[in-house]
C-alpha cells in the first residue's frame, strides 16, 4: 500500500528524544510525512520551543530510563504546561510509573516517567513472546489522537488529513503491555490472548501513547501521526 504524500506546508515544528534508543529516521519520515517539520535532539532545552515532543524507544524498559534520565525533568515540565508528549512503543511504556521486566531481569524496581499512573506487566505463559505482527484496533474512548481533532480547528490540508483509526489494523512488537491504574487511560485496545492498551492517555489527554509503531503502520500509523500533528497545531 503507497502512502499519501506529504502536505506542501510544514503544520507544526516537532522535537524527537534521542536518548539512544530510538528507531529516529522511521519516525522522522512518518512524521514529516504527516506534516511536521522534525528536529532531532539530544538537549532538553529544545523541548520548550516545540509545538510537540516524541518519546520513541525499542529496547528495556531499565536502559530506557536511564538512557532518558537526563530528559526527566524536562519532560516532566513540558506535560505540566500541556505540552504534547507521545511515547512510542517502549516510550509509551515509560510513561507509566514502573514495569515488571526489570524485576524479570533481576535488576530490581525501575520508576518510569510517572505520568501515567501504572505498571507493564508480561505477556503470560502460553501466549507467544514476543507478541509482533498485525493487530486490530478498537477505540474504547474519544481522544484526538484515535479519533482527530475537531475540523473546525484542525489545519488545512492538502489531501487526506487524520481521522480514526477505530478497526484498523497497526503493527506491533512488544513483550510487556500496559496495565494503567486508571481504566479511563485507555484509549484503545488490542488483543493477542488477551485484551491490552494499544492507546493510552494521561488524565489531561496531552501525554500518550502507543504500544505499536505508528512509523511501521501503513496508512493506519500516517492516520495516527497526521492526528498528533494536528493536535501539536490546535494547542
Amino acid at each position: 500500500m503507497s502512502l499519501s504524500r506529504p502536505p506542501s506546508e510544514v503544520l507544526a515544528d516537532v522535537v524527537i528524544v534521542d536518548y539512544g534508543l530510538g528507531n529516529l529516521r522511521s519516525a522522522t519520515r512518518g512524521l514529516e510525512r504527516a506534516g511536521a517539520s522534525v528536529t532531532i535532539t539530544d538537549d532538553p532545552d529544545d523541548f520548550a520551543a516545540a509545538d510537540g515532543i516524541v518519546l520513541p524507544g525499542v529496547g528495556a524498559f531499565r536502559e530506557g530510563m536511564e538512557n532518558a534520565g537526563p530528559y526527566r525533568d524536562a519532560l516532566a515540565d513540558a506535560a505540566a504546561r500541556g505540552q504534547p508528549v507521545f511515547g512510542i512503543c517502549l516510550g509509551m511504556q515509560m510513561l507509566l510509573t514502573s514495569s515488571e521486566e526489570a524485576d524479570h531481569a533481576g535488576e530490581g524496581e525501575v520508576v518510569g516517567l510517572d505520568f501515567v499512573p501504572g505498571r507493564n506487566v508480561r505477556f503470560a505463559e502460553g501466549q507467544t513472546v514476543p507478541h509482533m505482527g498485525w493487530n486490530e484496533l478498537s477505540v474504547e474512548r474519544d481522544h484526538p489522537l484515535v479519533s482527530g481533532v475537531d475540523p473546525a480547528e484542525a489545519p488545512a490540508r492538502e489531501g487526506p488529513g487524520g481521522g480514526s483509526v477505530d478497526d484498523e489494523y497497526a503493527y506491533f512488537v512488544h513483550s510487556y503491555y500496559a496495565v494503567p491504574d486508571d481504566d479511563e487511560a485507555v484509549v484503545a485496545t488490542t488483543d493477542h490472548g488477551r485484551t491490552f492498551p494499544a492507546v493510552i492517555a494521561n488524565d489531561d489527554g496531552t501525554v500518550f501513547g502507543t504500544q505499536f509503531h505508528p512509523e511501521k503502520s501503513g496508512e493506519t500509523g500516517l492516520t495516527i501521526l497526521r492526528n498528533f500533528v494536528d493536535i501539536c497545531y490546535t494547542q
